[in-house]
This record gives structure tokens, C-alpha cells and sequence, in this order.
């Protein structure tokens, strides 16, 4: 069977599908309640980004008269009806399990959230005191004119209200007015006095809403409805001419803003004539616009206060130790000593912090390296850099400015490490560099000791308490000479006149060996397959969307290879399909951790090999990026990532079998006990 004829699912709706998932943990009873408030905020959030990032290209590419069939395959005529259409059917299940699930249990618990009910007589005061004091000077009302209509314009997924107004001078009168309502200045909830031993809290929006008259003195009001635009967020970046990126960069974070609109989500009390005013005054296509609830921006849901504070929540899992780290002895004279492999968040990621902090005062430290992708707002790691540098050592960071949404965060702290002294590699033209590895070397015995550094995830303290994740130390000569050389690739920018002479054999490394690496890796299992020898493929992704290498997990199923995939969000590969993918399973986990880690294992008929990094098998991932995967060849440390894997495929709580219908089908004990992978792999790291 030829490639043109295996089935391929589409990587939005399968997208849709990863956040319905989200949402099945919001319904679910034996998730504590404000984690499960907390699944809604991610469910919104996603989606949020889903109509900024992806709706912009389904919108143009089913829009145009394809030439290309692979172009109408993927995006085809009927694809933003069924994007929208699922939207729509996952919204209302949202609406569904917030207001007969959580805000019932909420009262259950003595919290009532006001959510279109009046408001009580005890609490009126406090309201109009706080709208006086704190609201009032951040509203900027304004009637929508002709003569003003080309200075509308709506900031992008900022909470609106549209007024409904009559003059009391003249009757009849109606104007619409658009109102804003100042969340990004102002907590989006506000806590009020208990009555009757309940607490109380309301929305930013219902304060608002309850001293309307205050903003349109003079006015009948007749009604006031929530809105919002949602605008494209895709910066085109044309980075292959020459010039600064870094200024290109500060510019197109500009323009994001001022993006196409993409939704316009309404109030879907919204009397008709609202809304067609609105269509034409704010010049929307009919497609853009979606019926929504009372309120938009339920992403905020993560800050709901909780009054009943440490309950109603997930425990804490307090981080566990690496019994190969101590603090009487340096993390450079540990990892000599054998190479180590931390489980994040069960592990503590203090290690890492320790890694570069330690760099930055030994003495016999002479000089770091370090790709930067996205890296927390107060980053610990950058100002270790920052120190090293001001103590005399030679400090190269890559720093891509092309993360998205990360843009303005990594071009801050690429100026504050360039004025500390540190040299600053920006974006490569055409490329992105997603790989997770960083480089010391220290001056030992009269010789260079190189220490390596390889992950899965990113160099960010604060994702790094829930991201899971797998890091590498390593003093291997043979990894750290690859890694200079890869560093030496990003500092020169200049592509290898001869790929087949890359001093790659041991890292596989996008745009250089990574595709064929693992072409070969999984030839081998097809081959033994074919001998009737065990063959056996086990793969963890984020994302899964390339075709060719979808196409090779079909080749291996056909030729009897069992596949088991571990696949978190986009998947496009069909499992359980006739005369294609009969002996793969897509399995997806949803639990209190994002699943973050890339692991490859190959059975080689007995003597497996185990590969993690940072690259997931997308367009852009192998083709428009500079990750990097590493072998781990201690048996300890595969043994760990062995158990691990085992644990998450034997999952029968927290993951779902992603079928080739795009449901997220539960998995059944089947008299079996019943086992959640995260909180059985902390244990497990707990004993290690």
C-alpha cells in the first residue's frame, strides 16, 4: 500500500479532540473541585489559542481553490463547518458541567459564585464601594458612531460590554455603546462577605454590570452584553533577509495584536439586531461569529479564589530528592561519578538550578553553553548565566526569539544577558532551535572536563512543577563533543556544504541525521517482524502529524511491529485501522501534570534501545527546527525509563484510548486494579 492511500486524520480536529479530553476531567467526580475548576481555565485557555493560531490558517486554506491535493486533503472545503461544529458541541458541554456540575458542588461546599443571579441586598454596598474606589477610573465607555468607527478597535481577547442605551432626553433613542471591562488591571473575581456561614464571590463583569448607571448617567439602560474578539496571533515572519531580527521581532509583536479577527464571541441573549449592527460596524465575516455564554474569558477560572484555600484541591506531591545528588559534594563531581536522569516535577528540579548555579562560581568553570527556548519571567537559570558571566567565564546562549508568545519574555532577557557580557546567538534565518542541551566545560587535571546537559523540556523553573519531563547529565567525552559542534553550527549560521559528513554518531539532530536515524531504527524492527522475530516499538510525543513518519509506523504495523504510542494532543495517526495500523494503540494521559517527555524505545529483538529529546514528529519539528534526541545506554537509568513507560501504558484511570474516530474511549480495569501513571510513577521515583 502506497503512502497517498494510508488514512491520516486531521490534526485540528484531533487537536479539538486532546482538549475535549481536558474537558472530560472537568466532569470528572473523583478529580478534587477546584482542580477540576482548574481543567475548565485550561479547556478555555486552549481554545483561546486554538482560534488564535489555527482558525486564521483553516480559514484561508479551505477558503482558496486548492492545486495542490495534498493542501485540500488537509484542509478540506468542509473543514471549518466541522472545527466550528465541534467547538460549539464542546462549549455546551462546558456551559453543561459548569452549571450543573461544579457550581452546585461549589454551594455544597458554603461558595456561591454568582453566575447570573441577583445579587443580595448584604452584598450591594461592598459592590458599589469597590465599582467607586477601585473600577470606575479603569472604564473607558464610548458610543458607537459612524464618525468614530474607524478609531473602534478591540484588543484581543479583552472582555467587552455592549450597552444597549436610550437618551431620557430623548425617547426612542437607542445607541449602542462599547464598554470595557478592566480585567488585565483588576482581579476578575472579587470575594464578599459570608452570609449565613456561605461565601461569596462575583464577577469583575457583574460589579460592572450592577452600577451601569454610574457610567451612562442620563441613560436608559436596556441591557448590557458580554463580548470579545479574538485576533490572529501568527507573525509571519520573514526572517530570511538580512538585517536584526531582534528589532523585526520588537515590531511584529506590534502587529500581533492588531491581528485579523478570527471569533467574535457574543452573549447569546444578544438580541438579534445587536448583532447584525455589530457585524457591519466592526466589519465581521459571518463565520467569526459565535454564540457564547454570559461570560467569556472563563480561563481566568484557574485564579477563582478559594476560600477554603489548601482544600478542595489536589495534595501537594512534595518534590523528590535524586539520591545521586548530595549537598557535601558538587553536582560536577556526581555526575562524573555516573550519569544521572531526573523525573520531573517528581524529581526536584533543583539540580538544575544547582547545574548552572555551581557553574557560575567554580573557578575551574571556563566556559557554558546553552540553547534557550522559553525560560520563566524571573528566570533563575539566566541570572546564573548572568553571574557567570560577570565572574570572568565565556557564557554563549542561544536564545530564540521566535517562541511563540514567548517573544517578548526571550527578547527582554536576551538584552539583559548581551548588556551582562554574554554572547547572544539570535534565531537562525528559516530555522527555530527547540533543543534542550547545555554545555560546561572546566578545566580539570591539566584537561578539558566537559559536562553535557539534555532534556525533553524546557529550561523553565516554573513549568518545570508540572510539566513532566526527563533530564540528562552527562560527562560522556563523546556526547559533549557533539554538542561543541552543534554549538559551533548555531554560532556560525552556515548549513554544512555536505550533509553525509556531519560528525554526528551518537545524537540524532534535525536537519542533519534525525529522520534517517529513525528510518533505520524502525527498518530494523520491520526486518526482524519479517523473520518472525519480537518486534516492538514504543514512542511518547506531544504530537504526532508527520506523514512519512506515520507512513513508516503503518509500514511496521503491516509488517506485524506492535506499536504503542503515548500521545498527548495532535495525532494523526489512524490506530485499529484494517490492512494498515492493526497492531498500533494511541494511548493519551490526562492527569494533574502536562505530559511534556519525548521517549523512543526500539525492541531490537531483545537488547532495546532507548532514545529521548526534544522533538516531536511534526512538520516543524523535522523540518524547520534544530531539536535534538539522545541514547541512554546505562542500564539503570533505561531500566527507569522502561518502568515509566510501562506505568503510563498500563494506565487504566487517567489515560484513554485515542481511536481512529478521533473518541478518547476510557479504558477498562477488566478486573484488573485500578492504576493512575503519575501517581504510581511518584511512588515509584519515591523508592528509587
Amino acid at each position: 500500500m502506497g503512502d497517498d492511500k494510508y488514512v491520516f486524520l486531521n490534526r485540528d480536529l484531533s487537536w479539538l479532540s486532546f482538549n475535549y479530553r481536558v474537558l472530560m476531567e472537568a466532569a470528572d467526580k473523583t478529580v478534587p473541585l477546584y482542580s477540576r475548576i482548574s481543567f475548565l481555565s485550561i479547556f478555555s485557555s486552549n481554545l483561546d489559542e486554538f482560534f488564535r493560531v489555527r482558525m486564521p490558517a483553516i480559514f484561508a486554506f479551505t477558503s482558496i481553490s486548492a492545486r495542490k491535493t495534498t493542501l485540500r486533503e488537509e484542509y478540506p472545503k468542509e473543514l471549518t463547518h466541522q472545527v466550528q461544529a465541534t467547538v460549539f458541541q464542546h462549549q455546551e458541554e462546558f456551559g453543561r458541567i459548569l452549571t450543573r456540575q461544579i457550581l452546585p458542588e461549589l454551594k455544597q461546599n458554603h461558595i456561591h459564585l454568582y453566575y447570573g443571579d441577583l445579587v443580595k441586598d448584604e452584598h450591594k454596598e461592598t459592590i458599589r464601594e469597590y465599582f467607586l474606589s477601585k473600577v470606575l477610573s479603569f472604564l473607558q465607555p464610548l458610543i458607537l458612531l459612524k464618525d468614530n468607527q474607524a478609531n473602534v478597535f478591540l484588543e484581543n481577547n479583552s472582555l467587552y460590554f455592549i450597552a444597549d442605551i436610550e437618551s431620557a432626553t430623548q425617547p426612542g433613542k437607542h445607541q449602542y455603546a462599547l464598554l470595557n471591562v478592566p480585567s488585565a488591571q483588576l482581579p476578575r473575581f472579587m470575594e464578599l462577605p459570608a452570609v449565613n456561614g456561605d461565601d461569596h464571590i462575583i464577577f469583575l463583569d457583574d460589579v460592572i454590570k450592577e452600577n451601569l448607571q454610574e457610567v451612562f448617567p442620563g441613560y436608559i439602560i436596556h441591557g448590557a452584553y458580554s463580548v470579545k474578539l479574538t485576533r490572529d496571533a501568527e507573525m509571519d515572519l520573514q526572517d530570511e533577509f538580512a538585517g536584526d531580527i531582534a528589532e523585526k521581532i520588537e515590531k511584529q509583536l506590534l502587529k500581533r495584536e492588531l491581528g485579523h479577527s478570527t471569533r467574535f464571541l457574543y452573549d447569546h441573549a444578544m438580541p438579534a439586531g445587536i448583532k447584525e449592527f455589530l457585524r457591519d460596524y466592526l466589519e465581521l465575516r459571518e463565520e467569526e461569529m459565535v454564540d457564547g455564554g454570559r461570560y467569556h474569558n472563563l480561563k481566568d477560572l484557574g485564579s477563582l479564589p478559594n476560600p477554603q484555600r489548601g482544600k478542595l484541591t489536589y495534595g501537594s506531591w512534595p518534590s523528590v530528592p535524586h539520591p545521586g545528588f548530595t549537598t557535601d559534594r558538587s553536582v560536577f563531581s556526581s555526575i562524573t561519578e555516573k550519569e544521572k536522569l531526573l523525573h520531573l516535577p517528581y524529581h526536584s528540579y533543583n539540580y538544575i538550578l544547582r547545574f548552572f548555579n555551581e557553574a557560575a562560581i567554580d573557578p575551574a568553570v571556563k566556559e557554558i553553553y546553552v540553547t534557550l527556548y522559553r525560560v520563566a519571567a524571573n528566570s533563575h537559570i539566566v541570572n546564573a548565566l548572568i553571574s557567570a558571566a560577570r565572574n570572568g567565564k565565556k557564557v554563549t546562549v542561544f536564545v530564540e526569539l521566535k517562541a511563540r508568545f514567548d517573544e517578548a519574555n526571550n527578547l527582554q532577557w536576551s538584552k539583559k544577558m548581551k548588556a551582562a557580557g554574554i554572547k547572544i546567538i539570535n534565531s537562525i534565518p528559516g530555522l527555530k532551535v527547540h533543543a534542550k542541551v547545555a554545555l560546561v566545560k572546566r578545566w580539570e587535571n591539566k584537561q578539558w572536563q566537559n559536562y553535557s546537559f539534555m532534556a525533553t523540556g524546557n529550561f523553565n523553573e516554573a513549568t518545570g512543577r508540572f510539566y513532566t519531563d526527563h533530564v540528562f547529565f552527562t560527562s560522556n567525552p563523546e556526547f559533549s563533543l557533539e554538542l561543541e559542534w552543534l554549538f559551533g553550527y548555531l554560532q556560525s549560521r552556515k548549513q554544512p556544504a555536505d550533509y553525509n559528513k556531519i560528525p554526528f554518531q551518537h545524537l540524532l539532530v534535525s536537519q542533519f541525521n534525525l529522520i534517517k536515524r529513525f528510518n533505520k531504527l524502525i527498518d530494523r524492527e520491520i526486518e526482524n517482524a519479517k523473520k518472525g522475530l519480537p518486534a516492538e516499538i514504543i514512542i511518547k510525543l506531544n504530537n504526532l502529524q508527520e506523514k512519512d513518519m506515520i507512513a513508516r509506523l503503518y509500514d511496521a504495523s503491516r509488517a506485524g511491529v506492535k506499536v504503542k504510542l503515548i500521545v498527548r494532543s495532535i495525532c494523526c495517526l489512524a490506530a485499529g485501522v484494517e490492512k494498515q495500523s492493526e497492531n498500533i494503540t494511541v494511548h493519551r494521559i490526562v492527569d494533574r501534570y502536562l505530559e511534556h517527555a519525548r521517549v523512543f524505545v526500539f525492541h531490537n529483538n531483545g537488547r532495546p534501545e532507548y532514545y529521548m529529546g526534544s522533538a516531536d514528529w511534526m512538520n516543524r519539528n523535522l523540518h524547520s527546527r534544530i531539536e535534538v534526541v539522545f541514547p541512554v545506554h546505562d542500564e539503570q537509568l533505561s531500566a527507569e525509563i522502561n518502568k515509566i513507560l510501562q506505568l503510563q501504558l498500563s494506565d487504566n484511570c487517567k489515560a484513554v484510548f485515542f481511536k481512529d474516530n478521533l473518541e478518547n474511549q476510557r479504558i477498562a480495569a477488566a478486573g484488573q486494579p485500578l492504576l493512575a501513571a503519575q501517581q504510581a510513577i511518584y511512588d515509584y521515583v519515591k523508592g528509587l
